[in-house]
């Protein structure tokens, strides 16, 4: 039976409201260019269990508040705080693959409504979602390579899934910045529009989700994931312990302080 429950985000850094059948979730931390906080990580998964059971909801939108910024990346304040020692890499990392995860493997359509910049997580967030479209200011990045950083297995097989590994190691190795339309021509983005018509290019992708087939739709996401499946021979544990050395490094901690204080950063490789 459709739930009538209200959905409420546990945090006022994300919003949420249901219009029609679609859910939209929109972080809001435009002060940050909405980059994401643990709290704003946190309060994603719930929604999603929600909106799982919600017969209600056949497209989840993801946006970000204001006009500057999708996800500009972490919220870097909270650098020293969560993600400076062992522990709080640990927790700071589960929080953000729970939420990457649960988005990722949400059964019905999810999609991602970019305007400025989309930026680490922030990419992180559209490639989990199954349609990204963007207005033209919008920029792309992935600067784990300036900042000394492991990037999970997940999230770099995602952008490989995408846009093949060419293009994946062309971004994440210079860790250079693409427009839109370039995001679009490595497939990175479905469809680009001026940044006034973008409402209008979201409204054809929520009338269509509410007037399609939503079994067949669903039937469509699970088999593309199964074809999708990595090999059985996949070293998880081989990423995981390569990703905690960046995250152990001297590198690491010279990543983050200069970004911290606007400078370059002076890497030894160790």
């Amino acid at each position: 039976m459709p739930s009538s429950t209200a959905y409420v985000s546990p945090t006022d850094q994300v919003q949420t409201w249901l219009e029609g059948s679609t859910l939209h979730i929109r972080f809001n931390n435009p002060d940050k260019h909405n980059a994401l906080s643990v709290a704003m990580w946190g309060a994603v998964p719930p929604l999603l269990r929600q909106a799982a059971d919600d017969d209600r909801v056949r497209l989840v939108v993801f946006s970000g508040a204001g006009e500057k910024a999708f996800v500009s990346g972490a919220d870097i304040s909270q650098f020293e705080d969560m993600r400076a020692a062992r522990e709080a890499v640990t927790v700071y990392e589960a929080l953000a693959e729970e939420a990457l995860t649960g988005i990722h493997e949400f059964e019905k359509p999810t999609l991602s409504c970019i305007r400025g910049w989309c930026i680490g997580g922030g990419v992180n967030v559209a490639i989990a979602c199954d349609i990204r479209i963007a207005a033209s200011d919008a920029v792309f990045g992935i600067p784990a390579a300036r900042l000394g950083l492991g990037y999970r297995y997940s999230a770099m097989k995602n952008l490989v899934d995408l846009i093949g590994p060419g293009a994946a190691k062309d971004l994440f190795f210079t860790a250079r910045r693409i427009d839109a339309q370039e995001a679009k021509a490595l497939g990175l983005v479905s469809r680009v529009c001026e940044p006034g018509q973008l409402p209008q290019l979201l409204a054809e992708y929520t009338g269509a989700m509410d007037q399609n087939a939503p079994l067949t739709i669903r039937t469509a996401k699970a088999i593309t994931r199964e074809i999708l499946k990595p090999s059985p021979e996949l070293d998880l544990q081989r990423c995981r312990d390569l990703i905690r050395g960046c995250f152990d490094s001297a590198d690491y901690i010279e990543g983050r302080r200069a970004f911290m204080e606007k400078r370059k950063p002076v890497f030894t490789g160790r």
